[in-house]
Formats: C-alpha cells, structure tokens, sequence
C-alpha cells in the first residue's frame, strides 16, 4: 500500500469489516439472479434502467493502526530468483528476490487460491503454478489470465541487514486487488438508444473487456447483453461442479456492475448487426447504435440428432440451472455422458458419488484421445472405471427411449441397450454466429470470425473474442487457430479493449488450460493439434507425469498430473519465445525446466 511509511496524514479512520468472499457474494447476489440493475428484460416488457449509483465508499488513507510492519529475513536468506512466503502477523506475504531486488506481493492467486510460492518466477513476474495466471512482481498487476484480480504490492525497506515488509493489515486479508477503474460520466447512461461500447457476450471475454476499458481510464457508456438469466459467472465450473448456485459462480457481485457503470442486459439475444449504420437489433424489437462492437457470443453445444431425440430429461450443460436439473435427475438413479471430451468426463466424475451407475458412451477408442494422445487417454479412462465408470467406446447413440415422455433407455448403434433416467450431451460446440451471417461481418466456412492479432474483423470498429473466432497464434507461426479456453478469451478481450483505445496491442498469450476429475487436475499448456509424438516423463500408473506433445522436433504443447510447477514453466518458457526441442525432453533430464528462473 503506498505511503504507509510516510507520516499519515490527520483522517478520520473508518474501520471496514471484510467479509470472506464467499459470504459476500452470497449477501450482494439474490438468488433469483435477475442480474443488473440495469437489466432490461428481453422478453419486450419492462425496461427499467435503474440510475442510482451507489458507490462503494473509498478505501480510508491506511493510518499506523491499520498498517503492520515486521522483519520477515535476512538479506542473505534468499538468493536471486527465490520466492518465501513470510507471516506478517495479520497474514502472508510472498517474498521474492529478483535481480537483486526484493518484492512483496499477496501470497495467493485470486483466481482459485493457489500458493504463489509453488508457481514460477520468470522475467520479472510470477505464474501461478495451478492455472498460469501472471503477476508483475514489480506492481502486483494481473498480466496473463485467468482471474479478474491483481495482487496487493506491499512496502520493502532494509535496515541493517535485515528485510522489513510493510502492509495493511485490510490488503493482508483481501488477498485480492481489483485494479483502479474509470467510473461512467456519460450523462444518457441507461436512457438512450445509442452506446459507445456495446459487448455482445457476457462471458470471460465479454467481462474482461468492459473492466480494461475501464482501467485504462474509459469513462463512457458500455451495454455488455447476454442471453443468459444472470451476470457473467464462471463458467468452467459448472461441468466440474454441478451443485453450485449462481450466486456462488458470479465473477462479480452486482454492486460492481452499478459502480463502474457497466450495464448489464441479460436474457438479450442481438439477430441482426447493420455495420453500415452501427446498429444492432435485439429480438424484442429493442435497437441500440454502438461506436465500438464486441463481439464475443462464445459457441453453441451440438445436440444428438438421433431417432427419439425430443425426450426429456436429456441435457447440454450451459447454465445453472442446466447443471443444477442434471444432479437433481441423477440422484440413485442411472446417468449417461454421451462424449468423452472435457465436459464429458468431468461430468461423469462428479456424477459417480451422486448417480446410482455412470455410463460413458464416446466414437473414439479412448477418452480425450485427439487431445491427450492414446496413452495419456487409457490412463485417465482407468482412473475412471476404478472409480466404477462404465464404457461404450467405438460406438454411437441410435436411439433414445422414453416411458411417458422421459428417458429411459440409450439404444447403442452396437445394439447394446443401457438402462438411463438422465443423459447429458457433450460432443462439441459450434460457434454462436448465426446471427452475423447477413451482417458483411466475415465468417470462416465453419462459422467462426476470423480476426487479426488485434482482434480485429474486416470490419472497422467492430472486434471479436472468445470461443468464436479464429486467430493467428504468434508462436506456432500465426497460424489460424481457435481456442475455446477459459483463459484465451480472457486475453482475447483485454486485447480487443486496448484496440478501441487505439493501443495497438496484439495476443501473444500461451493457451492454458486445466480439468478437475476426482480431485485430480490436469494442466495443459500450448497447441498441440497435429502432435505426432507423446513423450511422458513420470509415471502414467500413478497419474504422476508429464506429457510433451511434439511435432517434428518441436514441443508444441504439455500435459501434467501431479508435476507442478511443470506446466507453468513451460508455459513460460514458450511465452518468452524459445523453442523447446524434442531431444531436449527425451532424455528425462528436467534440471533446465525445473530449475529456477530462466
């Protein structure tokens, strides 16, 4: 916290009571998740914009009562390149030594909680070890994703040999700084047809946008529309967690929305964009002219086409509420997963404690094989039958079967017939882009928007971000790709931010991604389509390895289980531009990944 050493000046001191995030989010978003104040419903009817702005009162000048301050080391207890974390009474720091240099920052990522001092210190910042969000050791601030939040940076200073951190004992417990924001001043807020910002999308891409917009000091009106009932919420959670409640799940409590003036229009679905005249319009007839366009709408999940497919009680996993009707069918009684990619298998794991039995049924002959690779497959698929998963590999559904309109049975195209009371659906997405196809707005020939590196279409003033469109990835060669990860969309609309404030900033980030199944987690870093060598280090059996995924000479991507800080590293060392050579990982020898900082 700045100025904590100075003399504070004379303030009336307000103490803050913080609660623990998950009380707060409980207490701020009402169950019935009817999203912003702002919202206008989509159905046509009311439309209440709601102006009152009721801001959060700001932070008190932290005075010599709310500060702590102790020794923590010697300078000679930590070399260049070592990270600590030290008790500063009130809570921990993360201790780093770089350059010379010491830092102090908060010790956990706000992201999901992970202890910092586990992740990897590498050209002047650190990388979580669980999910490879980056922070500037320099100033705390979020510089890969995922998560929304920086770091506390907290005061060093050495006197005789010795290493003082100073800090608010507030910033200690918050572990978690959202950055500095710009707040609406545009006066037509909330009445008028026309925006300056208009974000279609309220996920990850969608959010990440309207909040750099407004770190970066923009002050006038931003519409973010979704079609869903509630404010953005993290969405990866819902295949790996079906229990949880949308108040639990949203990334930011309402009150954020109404203080940065970010408006939020839920149950809004934009069919038409008319570029010529910078004007959208949305199903109920509402119209609303934009300066700068978003354009994030994520993907849609594919359906079975299969003889029977209308019966109930068979799901894609998009919302809440989706997630929440899937548990509540399969309790003691039969459940299937048709697809065994991602949200497939972490379905199916945490249906296993819940459903009476657990059935998968996939075309390939292994789980995430186009993935994962063959071996890596086999050994996730045992995990998972040791755990009393059944599975129908190489084969299809043919038929759904119902008793008074629900399910009952899956009829397989290998004829067996399994006994289901509910089936969820997980073969895939397309992108969410019909609505664009008549709007000059280029589309690929699967739908997808292709965009530049500045997440740019071919159309001026309007950029796209997210699971929907096709991007040049900087190290494979900039080749078109896309990458449907938590993770990329976050970067994606930083960057598409930045370039509607002329910034001229291009993607560069390292994909990123994880799985939770049974209390394990895969992390996964790079692009590893077209791999044509797995090479694995560790042991398989034990779900304890690494997984170098090569093509020619080249790694181009990496896999792990219980190998942190593994996946992190390479990451890092793909980000800073370094090759990593087949040879380089065949021989076992990890010295030059797992030692310390490039």
């Amino acid at each position: 916290m700045g100025g904590c050493f100075s003399k504070p000046k004379p303030v009336e001191l307000k103490i803050e009571v913080v609660l623990p995030e998950k009380e707060r989010s409980k207490e701020e978003l009402s169950a019935s998740g009817k999203g912003s104040p702002r919202a206008y419903q989509g159905n046509g009817t009311a439309r209440h914009f709601h102006t009152e702005e009721r801001l959060p009162a700001p932070h008190p000048y932290p005075g010599p009562q709310d500060c702590v301050e102790a020794a923590v080391c010697h300078v000679k207890d930590l070399e260049n390149g070592q990270m600590r974390e030290v008790e500063l009474g009130w809570g921990k720091v993360l201790l780093v030594k770089d350059n010379g240099e010491f830092h102090a920052l908060g010790h956990k990522c706000p992201h999901y909680g992970a202890p910092l001092v586990k992740g990897v210190l590498s050209r002047g910042r650190v990388r979580c070890p669980w999910h490879g969000a980056c922070f500037n050791i320099s100033t705390g601030d979020l510089e890969d994703f995922p998560g929304l939040d920086s770091l506390h940076k907290f005061q060093v200073k050495i006197e005789k040999e010795k290493v003082y951190v100073r800090a608010s004992k507030q910033a200690l417990q918050l572990q978690r700084r959202t950055k500095v924001m710009a707040k609406c001043i545009s006066p037509s807020a909330g009445h008028s047809g026309s925006t300056n910002v208009l974000i279609v999308g309220a996920g990850a891409a969608g959010l990440v946008c309207a909040e750099t917009l407004r770190q970066e000091g923009f002050s006038d009106r931003i519409v973010l529309c979704t079609l869903d009932r509630h404010l953005p919420y993290d969405r990866p959670k819902l295949s790996k967690s079906l229990d949880a409640q949308p108040e639990q799940l949203a990334l930011r409590p309402k009150e954020f929305f109404r203080a940065y003036g970010i408006e939020v229009l839920t149950e809004a679905q934009v069919v038409t964009v008319d570029v010529r005249n910078k004007k959208v319009v949305f199903k109920d007839g509402f119209k609303l002219e934009y300066s700068k366009l978003l354009l994030a709408p994520g993907s849609s999940p594919k359906t079975l086409s299969c003889k029977g497919k209308e019966v109930e009680n068979v799901f894609t996993i998009r919302t809440p509420e989706d997630a929440n009707r899937v548990v509540r069918l399969a309790r003691g009684r039969n459940a299937i997963v048709v697809g065994a990619g991602f949200l497939g298998m972490e379905v199916a794991a945490y249906l296993t404690e819940k459903a009476h039995s657990v059935s998968v049924v996939e075309l390939e002959e292994t789980p995430f094989r186009r993935f994962l690779g063959e071996r890596v497959g086999r050994a996730l698929m045992k995990m998972f039958e040791n755990n009393g998963v059944k599975f129908y590999m190489q084969t299809e559904v043919l038929e759904l079967r119902a008793q008074e309109g629900k399910l009952k049975e899956v009829v397989l195209k290998s004829s067996k017939v399994i006994r289901a009371d509910v089936c969820v659906v997980g073969i895939g997405a397309v992108p969410a882009t019909g609505f664009l196809r008549q709007s000059g707005i280029g589309l690929d020939s699967r739908g997808f928007i292709p965009v530049n590196k500045m997440m740019q279409t071919n159309v001026p003033g309007v950029f796209a971000a997210g699971d929907a469109v096709t991007f040049p990835l900087a190290w494979r060669n900039n080749r078109k790709v896309n990458i449907p990860h938590w993770q990329m969309a976050h970067a994606q609309g930083r960057v598409a931010a930045q370039n509607m404030l002329a910034q001229e900033a291009e993607i560069s980030t390292v994909p990123y991604l994880w799985t939770a199944m049974f209390g394990k987690s895969l992390r996964y870093a790079g692009y590893g389509e077209g791999f044509d060598d797995v090479i694995i280090q560790g042991d398989l059996e034990e779900l304890k390895f690494v997984a170098f995924y090569t093509k020619g000479d080249e790694v181009i991507a990496v896999a792990s289980m219980n190998y942190d800080p593994i996946v992190s590293k390479v990451a890092e060392v793909l980000g800073s531009g370094r090759a990593i050579r087949k040879r380089e990982v065949e021989t076992g020898d990890m010295s030059w990944l797992t030692g310390k900082g490039s």
